[in-house]
């Protein structure tokens, strides 16, 4: 109710654009998370950094496991590091994005209250899915172009060790390589079952996300698979 009752209020605010309540609450949330969001994402950038150096602790420690822990532990307090600082940006997103779906799915879609509200918003009536399918083919873009630039710049090919499926790190990065592709088909999945106004609110969130990781680490990823694009197109000519 708190959350709906915001969302009104900018809709009164902005003239009854309930659209343009949506674009500006989501920047308005997203600008209240960066204290928390940006130390996550420098953490993460400076693990990707670190990565020669832990690779040469596998090579020391070997099969103890202990030990190895131990040392990359001691390597991320050195540079001030901490691997869960990610964890409670995250949180809190996806508990905004729970209480955005119980408002579109419990108040804009059951309540007569939605009646004087003014659902219009380009092509789009925001109580009900994207009947062309433009927002949920936005949405898994943007996400795709998330999931590239958070993805190594550089391809690395570590040595092989015993520790190396126990090493957490090296199990996030095979999950991230995994979802580089899926969470954008799942993200354009679920915006073509949701109300448009959710699928909004999460394609600007995630724009939001490409501009803030540009300024953390530029385009990060994604150089590498444009210049394999290029040198595609190139060997096709």
């Amino acid at each position: 109710q708190p959350l709906f009752n915001t969302l009104l209020f900018l809709t009164n605010l902005l003239g009854g654009s309930f659209g343009f309540s949506i674009v500006i609450f989501t920047l308005i949330i997203r600008g209240l998370l960066i204290p928390l969001t940006l130390p996550s994402l420098k953490s993460a950038q400076k693990m990707k950094s670190l990565k020669p150096e832990l690779d040469k602790l596998k090579g020391i420690h070997g099969k103890d496991k202990q030990k190895l822990q131990l040392a990359q532990l001691a390597l991320y307090k050195q540079h001030g590091i901490n691997p869960a600082a990610g964890c409670l940006p995250n949180l809190v997103q996806l508990a905004i994005l729970i209480a955005m779906y119980s408002v579109f799915m419990d108040f804009l879609s059951q309540n007569g209250t939605t009646a004087s509200i003014n659902l219009n918003f380009l092509w789009l009536n925001l109580a009900h899915p994207d009947p062309f399918y433009i927002l949920p083919a936005l949405a898994g873009l943007s996400q795709l172009v998330l999931s590239l630039m958070l993805a190594p710049a550089i391809e690395h090919h570590p040595e092989k060790t015993k520790a190396k499926t126990e090493d957490m790190q090296e199990m996030a990065e095979t999950m991230q390589q995994q979802m580089l592709f899926i969470m954008p088909v799942m993200t354009a999945g679920l915006a073509l079952s949701f109300p448009s106004g959710l699928a909004l609110y999460w394609l600007i969130t995630t724009i939001f996300s490409v501009v803030q990781q540009y300024f953390v680490s530029g385009w990060g990823g994604l150089v590498r698979y444009y210049n394999l694009a290029q040198k595609y197109v190139r060997k096709s000519r």
